[in-house]
C-alpha cells in the first residue's frame, strides 16, 4: 500500500521550510527534553512522517516517554500520530508495539476527564485495524452510559463507524442503540442515534419514530432535519408509507427552525401534491422569505416557489397566495425584488389583479417619498414596467394606473421616466377612452420633464394623439412656453447685450464701435463691442432662467428640435382640416414655420455649444416645406402612417410574447409517454432524471459540483476533460482531470512512477497566470516501484478570463546521490467558456451598457463558413453569448448582417458583442467578411472573449 492511500482526515500545515532532523536527535528529545522541547519533537516527527518517512525506531521511544503523559497537549498531538503511523510490518501483520498503544488507549477510555474520552472516541473512529479496535469494545460500550453528552455522542458515532467497516466486532449495534435512543435526552447524542439508525437499520429508525412521532415538535431542530430526511427517504422508496407520516411533515411546518421548516416545505411537495399540501409549503416559503434576513436565503426560497409555479397543477395553488407574495417587496434588496415582480406576474390573474394593481400603486407611491435607499429609482422603474405588463395584460385596470404613473414623468431616473411614456405611448394607441385623460396629464406634467429624452418622447407623443383643437392649440402653447421668445437668435443677442449694458446709459452701446456681423445663413446680426466678450460667461450665468427647450438647444442638442418640428408640422396639418377660417390657419401655420426657422437659424448662428448637425438641418427643412406646401402625399406620411407604424410595432412585440408564453406552456405540458426510455443515473444526465431523483443526492451532488453543465453531458464524458501533462517514456506520468466549478478548479491528478526505483519527496509545483490563485501547495508523497498515487490541487478562480496552470514534479531517487530530478509539465488551459452564461436584456439596457464599457476588442471574420446565420449560430455556440437581435430582423438574404451578442459571467460580469458581417459578391474571394467587435468592463473579460472566437471561428469539418 502507498502512502497516499493511508487515510489521514486531520488537516495539517507543514511548513515547507522545516528542515528534517535525524532520528537520534529526535529521540533525544523525546526521551530527556521538557514538555515544550518534547511537544515540539512530537511535531517534527508528525511532519516527517506526512512527508513520507518512516520513522520506526522512535515508535517504542514514543510509547514509553509520551504515552504515560497527562499533558493535553501531547495528548491531541499523539492522536495524530497514531492517525498516521504506520502501524503493520513488512508481512501486513499488526506491529507488536501496537498491544501498548492499545492498552494505553483503554485507560483514556476510561479516563475520569470527559475530553480525553471523547476525543479517544473520535480517532477511534479513524482507526481501519480490526485487530486494535477489539479489545477496546467492553469500554466503548461502557461510554454510552457516560453522564457527559460529549463521551455519550462521540461513543455512538464510534459504534457507527466500527460497525459499518467491521460488524462482527459489534453485531448487536442497531439494538443497543435503539435502546440508547429510546433512553437519551440530549439532542445532539439523539441525533447521531438516529442518523446511525437511519444508515444501518431504517426499520429500528421507523419503529422509534412512529413512538414518538406526536412528539416531534418538542425534539430540537437537527434532530427534526435527521427526521424530515428519513420520512423522504421512505417515502421516495415506498410511496405506500406517506399517508403514515405525512401529518408528522405537516406538524414540522411550524417548527421553530426555519432550516425545518424549508426542508420539510420541500419534502411536503413532493411526497403530495394535494392543494392543500402545496398551499401549506408555499405559505411557509413566504413566511420563510418574509422573516430571514439573509438575502440569499431569500433567494433560494424565492427559486422554490418558482419551481412550484412551473409545475401546472401547483399554478392554480399559487395564485391564490399572491397578495402575500407581494409582502416579499419589503425587502430591500433589487434582486429579491425583481423576482418577485416577475413570479407575481406570472401569477396575476382576472380575479385578483385589481388587488395587485392597488399594492403596486402602493408601493409606486413609496417610492417617491423614500430618500434612504440609493437604488430607490430601479425599484420604481421595476414597479412602473410591471404595471405596464399588467395594463397590456388587463385593459381594464388602466384607467386607474396611467393617471398615478404620469406624475413621475418628471423623475429625476430617466430610464423610469422613460417607462413610463412607453407605457403611456403603447396605452394611448391601444384604449381609446383613455386619450383625454392621457393628453390631460402630459401636458399638466410637461413642465416637470428634466431630461431632453424625455421631452422628445412626451413631443412625439402630444403631437400624434392631439386631435382636438383645443389639444392642439394646448400643446402649441407648451411648445411656446418651453422655447422662449423667437426669434431665438435675436432674443439671445438682446439678452446678452441686455444684461451687459444695466444700469449704464442706453446711447453707450451706439456709440463703443458697435460691428454687424453676418452669420452663417448669411442674415444679420448686431453685437456690441461691450457684449462681445462675454456672451459665454452670460449664457452660462443665466442657464437656470431660460425655459427647457431653449436650453438644450443652446446646448448643442438640436435632435430635440427636429422633434419639435415633427410635431409642430403633426399639428398644423390636422389643425388644416379642423379650422375652416383661412386667417387662423395661416396665422397657426406661420408661427409653425418661424419656430422651425428659429431653430435653423440658431444651429448655424454660433451661439449654441455644439453646430447644428446635417441630419437634423435636413429634417427641419423638410417639415417647413410640409407645412408650406401642404402636399396630400406627405400630409397623409405624417397624420395616418406613423400611427399605423406604431400599431405594426405594438403588434409585433405582442406577438413575441405571446409566442414566448405558448412555447413555455407547451413544454410545460409534456407529459412522460408509457414508452419513453428509462433514465440510468450513470447512462443519462442527471438533469434527465426529473423529480424522481432523490433529492437529497441530487442536492449532495450539487453542493460537489459534480451536477453537468448540459444535458447531453454524460458521466463517462469526464474522460474528454483529462489533460497529459507528461510523455509516456518520462520517469514520472502524469495526467490530470480538471474539475472547473463555479468559484475554483480542482485538479485530480495521477502520478504514476514508471522506474523500479523508490522516488522520495515526490514534489507537485504549481504556479498559474491570470487571475487564478493556488489555495495550498500540494504535500510531497513517496512513490514505490511502480506505483501510483493521486494528489489534488485546487485553485480559486476571482474573474472571467482565461487562465494556464503550469509546473513541474520534482523527486529523489533513493540510495542515488545529486541533485533533484525534474519533469516539467504541460500547460492547462483554462477555457473562459466554463464561466459565461447566456443572458438577456433590453435594448435600452444593451447600449447603456455598450456606452458605459471601456474596453474593446475588434476580432476580424476569417471563417470557412459561407452563410451568414450559420456563421451566426456558429458563433453562438462557440461562445455561449445569446442572441438579442430578433429572428424577423435576421430574417432574409441581403448580403450583410448585423446581430447584438449578450452574455453574463457567474462573477456577475457582462460581456457584450456586436456582428457586422457581410457575404462579397465575389465568391472567388472569402466567404464570410466582418468584425465582431466586444466591449467588457474588464481587459481580460475583453481579451480572453476575442481569443475564444479567433480561436473557433472556422468550422471542423468531420
Amino acid at each position: 500500500m502507498s502512502t497516499a492511500e493511508l487515510p489521514c482526515y486531520t488537516l495539517i500545515n507543514v511548513l515547507g521550510d522545516s528542515e528534517a532532523q535525524s532520528d537520534q536527535k529526535l529521540a533525544e528529545d523525546l526521551e530527556k527534553g521538557d514538555l515544550r522541547v518534547k511537544t515540539d519533537a512530537l511535531k517534527r516527527v508528525i511532519q516527517q512522517i506526512l512527508n513520507g518517512e518512516k520513522m520506526p525506531s522512535l515508535l517504542m521511544v514514543i510509547i514509553k516517554f509520551l504515552m504515560p503523559l497527562d499533558e493535553h497537549t501531547i495528548k491531541k498531538l499523539l492522536l495524530i500520530f497514531w492517525e498516521i503511523v504506520p502501524k503493520t510490518g513488512q508481512d501486513g501483520k499488526l506491529l507488536q508495539e501496537m498491544i501498548l498503544v492499545c492498552d494505553a488507549y483503554r485507560k483514556d477510555l476510561q479516563h475520569p476527564n470527559e475530553y480525553i474520552r471523547g476525543s479517544t472516541l473520535r480517532f477511534l473512529c479513524k482507526l481501519k485495524e480490526a485487530e486494535l479496535l477489539e479489545p477496546l469494545m467492553p469500554a466503548i460500550r461502557n461510554c454510552l452510559e457516560h453522564r457527559h453528552s460529549y463521551v455519550r455522542r462521540n461513543a455512538v458515532m464510534a459504534i457507527y463507524t466500527i460497525y459499518r467497516n467491521f460488524d462482527f466486532l459489534i453485531p448487536d449495534a442497531p439494538e443497543l442503540v435503539h435502546t440508547f435512543l429510546e433512553q437519551e435526552q440530549d439532542a445532539s447524542c439523539k441525533r447521531s442515534a438516529f442518523m446511525m439508525l437511519i444508515h444501518v437499520d431504517q426499520e429500528r429508525a421507523l419503529e422509534y419514530l412512529s413512538t414518538c412521532i406526536d412528539q416531534v415538535n418538542t425534539f430540537g431542530d437537527i434532530l427534526q432535519l435527521v427526521i424530515v430526511e428519513l420520512i423522504y427517504k421512505v417515502c421516495h422508496a415506498n410511496p405506500a408509507e406517506r399517508s403514515r407520516f405525512i401529518r408528522c411533515i405537516y406538524n414540522l411546518l411550524n417548527s421553530s427552525s426555519p432550516a425545518v421548516r424549508y426542508e420539510a416545505a420541500g419534502t411536503l411537495v413532493t411526497l403530495s401534491s394535494a392543494p392543500t399540501a402545496v398551499k401549506s409549503a408555499a405559505s411557509c416559503y413566504i413566511e420563510l422569505i418574509v422573516k430571514e434576513s439573509d438575502n440569499n436565503v431569500k433567494l433560494i426560497v424565492l427559486d422554490r416557489l418558482v419551481a412550484l409555479k412551473d409545475n401546472p397543477s401547483h399554478e392554480k395553488v399559487l395564485r391564490e397566495l399572491v397578495m402575500d407574495i407581494l409582502r416579499v417587496l419589503s425587502s430591500p434588496d433589487p434582486e429579491v425584488r425583481k423576482k418577485t415582480l416577475q413570479l407575481v406576474l406570472d401569477l396575476v390573474t382576472s380575479r385578483n389583479i385589481h388587488e395587485v394593481v392597488a399594492v403596486l400603486k402602493k408601493e409606486v407611491t413609496k417610492t417617491h417619498n423614500d430618500s434612504e435607499h440609493e437604488d430607490v429609482g430601479g425599484y420604481r422603474q421595476m414597479l412602473v414596467r410591471t404595471l405596464h405588463t399588467c395594463s397590456v395584460k388587463f385593459p381594464d385596470v388602466a384607467v386607474s394606473i396611467v393617471p398615478l404613473l404620469m406624475e413621475f414623468l418628471g423623475d429625476s431616473n430617466e430610464q423610469a421616466a422613460f417607462d413610463v411614456l412607453v407605457f403611456v405611448r403603447e396605452a394611448v394607441q391601444r384604449f381609446e377612452q383613455l386619450k383625454p385623460v392621457i393628453m390631460e396629464k402630459l401636458l399638466e406634467n410637461f413642465h416637470t420633464i428634466k431630461t431632453v429624452k424625455i421631452h422628445r418622447h412626451a413631443l412625439w407623443i402630444m403631437g400624434e394623439y392631439a386631435n382636438s383643437k383645443q389639444d392642439i392649440l394646448d400643446v402649441m402653447e407648451e411648445i411656446k412656453k418651453g422655447l422662449g421668445d423667437v426669434p431665438i437668435v435675436d432674443d439671445e443677442m438682446r439678452r446678452a447685450a441686455g444684461d451687459v449694458t444695466e444700469g449704464s446709459e442706453q446711447g453707450a452701446s451706439q456709440t463703443s464701435g458697435g460691428q454687424r456681423l453676418v452669420t452663417a445663413d448669411g442674415t444679420y446680426a448686431t453685437q456690441s463691442a461691450l457684449s462681445t466678450p462675454g456672451i459665454t460667461s452670460l449664457t452660462k450665468k443665466d442657464d437656470e432662467k431660460r425655459p427647457p427647450l431653449r436650453q438644450y438647444l443652446l446646448d448643442g442638442e438640436f435632435f430635440v428640435g427636429a422633434a419639435v418640428a415633427c410635431t409642430l408640422t403633426k399639428l398644423a396639418l390636422r389643425y388644416l382640416d379642423m379650422e375652416e377660417d383661412k386667417e387662423k390657419q395661416n396665422v397657426f401655420c406661420a408661427n409653425c414655420m418661424l419656430i422651425m426657422a428659429s431653430i435653423l437659424h440658431l444651429g448655424k448662428s454660433g451661439l449654441p455649444k455644439k453646430i447644428i448637425t446635417d441630419d437634423d438641418v435636413d429634417r427641419i427643412s423638410l417639415c417647413v416645406r410640409v407645412v408650406a406646401e401642404r402636399v396630400p402625399v406627405m400630409k397623409n406620411i405624417f397624420t395616418v402612417e406613423c400611427r399605423n407604424s406604431l400599431s405594426s410595432m405594438l403588434d409585433a412585440n405582442k406577438r413575441v410574447e405571446e409566442e414566448k408564453h405558448t412555447k413555455a406552456d407547451i413544454e410545460k405540458a409534456l407529459a412522460i409517454q408509457v414508452d419513453d426510455p428509462i433514465p440510468f443515473m450513470q447512462l443519462l444526465a442527471k438533469s434527465d432524471s426529473g423529480i424522481t431523483e432523490d433529492q437529497f443526492a441530487l442536492a449532495l451532488s450539487q453542493a460537489v459540483g459534480s451536477t453537468g453543465k448540459k444535458d447531453d453531458e454524460l458521466v463517462g464524458s469526464k474522460l474528454n476533460k483529462v489533460a497529459q501533462l507528461t510523455g509516456f517514456s518520462d520517469p514520472v506520468y502524469a495526467e490530470a482531470y480538471v474539475n472547473v466549478n463555479q468559484y475554483d478548479i480542482v485538479l485530480d491528478l495521477l502520478i504514476v512512477n514508471q522506474t523500479s526505483d523508490t522516488l522520495q519527496n515526490v514534489t507537485l509545483e504549481l504556479a498559474t497566470l491570470g487571475d487564478l490563485k493556488l489555495v495550498e501547495k500540494p504535500q510531497p508523497i513517496m512513490l514505490g516501484p511502480n506505483d501510483f498515487s493521486n494528489i489534488k490541487a485546487n485553485v480559486k478562480v476571482s474573474s472571467t478570463e482565461n487562465g494556464i496552470i503550469f509546473g513541474n514534479i520534482v523527486y529523489d531517487v533513493s540510495g542515488g546521490a545529486g541533485d533533484r530530478n525534474c519533469v516539467v509539465l504541460n500547460d492547462i488551459h483554462i477555457d473562459i467558456m466554463d464561466y459565461i452564461v447566456p443572458a438577456s436584456c433590453t435594448d435600452s439596457e444593451f447600449r447603456q451598457m455598450w456606452a458605459e464599457f471601456e474596453w474593446e476588442n475588434k476580432v476580424t471574420v476569417n471563417t470557412n463558413i459561407t452563410d451568414l446565420r450559420e456563421y451566426l449560430d456558429h458563433l453562438i455556440a462557440s461562445t455561449n453569448m445569446k442572441c438579442l437581435t430578433p429572428d424577423k430582423a435576421l430574417a432574409g438574404e441581403c448580403g450583410f448582417m448585423a446581430a447584438n451578442l449578450y452574455a453574463r459571467s457567474i462573477f456577475g460580469e457582462d460581456a457584450l458583442a456586436n456582428v457586422s458581417i457581410e457575404k462579397p459578391s465575389d465568391q472567388s474571394g472569402p466567404s464570410v467578411t466582418g468584425h465582431v467587435r466586444i466591449r467588457a468592463k474588464s481587459q481580460g473579460m475583453a481579451l480572453s472573449l476575442g481569443d475564444k472566437i479567433n480561436l473557433s471561428q472556422k468550422k471542423v469539418t468531420k
